[in-house]
């Protein structure tokens, strides 16, 4: 349980990077949303690897390559989902682009990135 409980603050931590960068990217450089999304979810995605790798799984001492090349494996998905769902409630169910985000990275938090990180990557 304690290891859950840390990667859901690493996770917070990220998404505050990842929502932090998004935000500012579309409100201060009028950056299209989408792109200012993918932007965003890979500046979380680097703080949430740092944090998780020494921090939440302790596998510091694991090669960090291999470490790395199996997280963005499973980034890429998390990517393609987060984006996918960004847009799909954005342009088509007329939800806010940060309540879209809100929603989609919540779901791929807990049902996808969790368990993928924790049986695949820093195993």
């Amino acid at each position: 349980m304690a290891t859950f409980i840390k990667a859901q603050a690493s996770s917070l931590t990220a998404t505050v990077v990842d929502f932090t960068v998004t935000v500012l990217l579309k409100e201060m450089f009028d950056c299209w949303y989408l792109l200012a999304s993918i932007l965003g979810t890979v500046s979380g995605g680097v703080v949430n690897f740092m944090m998780n790798r020494s921090w939440v799984f302790r596998a510091h001492d694991k090669k960090i390559h291999y470490q790395a090349i199996k997280y963005i494996i499973v980034w890429i998905g998390n990517l393609v989902l987060v984006s996918g769902g960004v847009f799909l409630l954005t342009n088509y169910g007329g939800i806010s682009y940060v309540v879209s985000k809100i929603i989609v990275s919540l779901l791929v938090g807990f049902f996808y990135n969790y368990f993928l990180q924790k049986k695949f990557v820093f195993k």
